[in-house]
């Protein structure tokens, strides 16, 4: 960098600490439920869920004066917390040099397919005011001297509209936003997991009614039973970081997609997921975006005897070719079928594919550069692609060693590594190809709300995003409709102030969850935990990963099926109380493999092609990969059909009859040049504008 950084400001953007305790809230009724006492809490709303999102959401309601309270599995704890990349990026409406058009930033949102334009508008001319909060209230976005915020492009950005904080942004998110609830005297009930949705009525008039919880602080019964009622639920749970084995989020991150299929809400677009290239779970998990590959480390495998395999010189036809493209994987990360072609940069991420298949181990090695391709020029700064060129040019970095020029543009990807005890200036970084993001998820509107009144979905765990997405547009997302959902629910509240009322299907729910409880817990015929994970992410990864063969995909739903019938017959074990949670999402997980299974199925049989971040692979595929040594067939996929994209497929979970899929064509939005001023301020000041 041109400017030297001191080593103070480089822990303070990577050592972020988080409060450690929250106020907890005042409990004053049980009810009593066959011979056991049941904490009750009764608020006008509820978040479930403490990451960056689920506190905005809570903020912004306590700000607009409704009492909140925050559910959380574990504080602070999950992908916003302990996630991130070289410089993990928020995407939102550019707002240096000439500013941003939303109608434009919209289309660039929802332009890989099957995303709404109204909910893509939404998150463009919202991003300006969910920005803006988080810079009020102290998150370090960088500016320029006259003010601007800088920016970058990244993936899927040919505007530049990225921004950062460094490695850690989306835990300084937290870390801002926690401080401000903290300020505003929301309460959080830590160490509580959702069991399942609370509902009252039926057919047209159910809705959502509260949460049924277990609390480990809990000692009034055995399973720390509880309920929150509540007439307003948010879902932020986040994303399902335990559905594969290959995977770069945080362990024991759930998310909450299965309580919501037992519950009956739809969700969407599961087919759609991000992978990228990544440090290991079993180790350090962190996406390795950016300036980690744009520094061009040398790439290579080692086998079970140490023998190392300079493997991507198979794949590319000169040395130029190879360092180009392992640059590109800086601002191109998320695999793509389509960048398999032409010896683009996911032929990359298909070749670690096949080298761990092989049982070989693959590294990032920042001491050497790239190795050169057999036959070719070894290894040149001044022989490389002219748009890679141009950026080490414009950056500084053009010196000798990966690790040089790392340090001269992203010294924080260093330090965030050493803060877990890898030294890249040392040592190589094993790593591989992950699931990192589901784009998927609840069904929502233009105001986070659900298919069930009174629940909405904000963060990972709503299904907004479309095909693709620039990358960073999901911490926007999450900003947007945390703000959203929290003008709507102050909207109805203030129509209908809220008398707490005891549904009276509280008690016939907990009966229910009581008796799944005592059939599970030290149950000796039901499955291990350890096991039930075991099926179930080994199944995915293997045959729903970004490499997918298509004849598998049947015998895997049927796999997926049947475990789940197993789990009805047998149960599952668990062994110890501290298990009780991870015993109820692990089932909740198992139901939603077979939900992502059951749409790439319906998806495969309507004639679907590989787009986004899956490859469908099949004889009869029109396209292949080509490498240096010949075509890839094995590897020949189907091509996407425009018609799918402007359609979302749709998953709801019926007990009888399994999961019901069915799609709908996307949602428009009317010309917003035509909304004017005095036409439409009485519906502001009425609330019309919320429905």
């Amino acid at each position: 960098m041109a400017t030297p950084i001191p080593q103070h400001i480089l822990d303070e953007l990577t050592d972020v600490h988080l409060p450690r305790e929250m106020a907890p809230p005042p409990l004053n009724e049980h009810l009593e439920i066959d011979g056991i006492r049941v904490p009750v809490y009764r608020y006008p709303a509820v978040v479930l869920g403490s990451g960056a999102a689920g506190l905005r959401a809570a903020v912004e309601l306590k700000r607009r004066g409704v009492d909140v309270l925050v559910v959380t599995r574990k504080l602070f704890w999950g992908t916003s917390a302990f996630s991130g990349s070289d410089k993990q990026t928020l995407h939102t409406a550019c707002t240096k040099h000439r500013g941003d058009d939303f109608t434009k930033m919209a289309q660039a949102l929802g332009g890989g397919g099957a995303m709404d334009a109204d909910i893509a508008y939404v998150e463009a001319v919202g991003s300006i005011g969910a920005f803006a909060g988080l810079k009020y209230l102290g998150l370090p976005l960088p500016e320029d001297r006259f003010g601007a915020v800088l920016r970058y492009q990244t993936d899927h950005d040919e505007f530049g509209r990225a921004t950062s904080c460094g490695p850690r942004t989306s835990r300084l998110m937290v870390k801002v936003l926690s401080e401000e609830a903290t300020r505003l005297n929301i309460p959080f009930l830590d160490h509580t997991t959702g069991m399942s949705l609370l509902k009252s009525g039926s057919g047209q008039g159910e809705k959502a009614a509260g949460l049924v919880l277990l609390n480990r602080t809990n000692h009034d019964n055995p399973y720390g039973l509880s309920v929150v009622l509540s007439p307003y639920i948010v879902l932020a749970t986040g994303g399902p970081g335990e559905l594969f084995r290959d995977s770069v989020y945080p362990k024991n991150c759930f998310g909450s997609l299965g309580l919501a299929l037992e519950a009956g809400l739809e969700l969407t677009n599961l087919t759609e997921h991000q992978f990228g290239i990544g440090t290991r779970r079993t180790e350090f998990p962190w996406n390795l975006s950016g300036t980690y590959v744009q520094v061009m480390p040398y790439v290579y495998s080692t086998d079970a005897d140490g023998t190392e395999y300079n493997f991507l010189a198979d794949y590319y036809r000169t040395t130029q070719e190879l360092a180009s493209n392992v640059f590109r994987k800086g601002y191109q990360w998320p695999f793509h079928a389509t960048r398999t072609l032409n010896y683009g940069s996911s032929l990359v991420d298909l070749a670690i594919y096949r080298e761990t298949r092989k049982g070989r181990t693959v590294w990032l090695d920042f001491l050497r550069n790239p190795q050169p391709v057999p036959g070719d020029h070894p290894f040149d700064l001044a022989r490389l692609d002219a748009d890679v060129r141009a950026y080490l040019e414009n950056n500084g970095a053009l010196q000798a060693t990966p690790i040089e020029r790392l340090k001269c543009m992203n010294p924080l990807a260093i330090e965030l590594y050493k803060q877990y005890r890898k030294d890249i200036t040392r040592e190589p970084l094993p790593f591989n190809v992950n699931h990192q993001h589901m784009n998927g998820g609840i069904d929502v509107d233009i105001f986070a709300r659900s298919s069930l009144p009174g629940c909405y979905a904000v963060g990972e765990i709503a299904g907004t995003h479309g095909v693709t997405r620039p990358g960073g547009a999901a911490l926007n997302a999450g900003q947007v409709f945390g703000q959203r959902c929290a003008a709507h629910i102050h909207s109805q509240l203030k129509r209908k102030p809220w008398a707490s009322e005891t549904p009276d299907t509280l008690e016939r729910t907990l009966q229910k969850a009581l008796a799944w409880l005592n059939r599970n817990v030290g149950n000796p015929r039901g499955i291990a935990l350890d096991d039930l994970a075991s099926e179930i992410q080994n199944r995915m990864s293997d045959h729903a990963g970004f490499v997918c063969h298509v004849g598998e995909i049947p015998a895997a739903l049927d796999a997926a099926r049947e475990l789940n019938r197993r789990i009805a017959r047998e149960g599952v074990c668990i062994n110890e109380p501290r298990k009780l949670s991870e015993g109820i999402l692990r089932v909740q997980t198992a139901l939603l493999s077979e939900a992502v299974l059951a749409a790439l199925d319906h998806y495969v049989r309507q004639g679907g092609g590989s787009r986004g971040a899956r490859m469908l692979c099949a004889e009869q595929g029109s396209q292949a990969p080509e490498s240096r040594l010949g075509i890839l067939n094995g590897y020949r996929f189907l091509a996407e059909k425009d018609t799918h994209k402007q359609e979302k497929i749709l998953v709801r979970y019926d007990p009888e009859q399994g999961m019901r899929i069915s799609t709908r064509p996307l949602r428009s939005i009317e010309d917003t040049g035509t909304i004017y001023f005095e036409k439409n301020w009485g519906a502001y000041l009425t609330g019309d504008i919320y429905p």
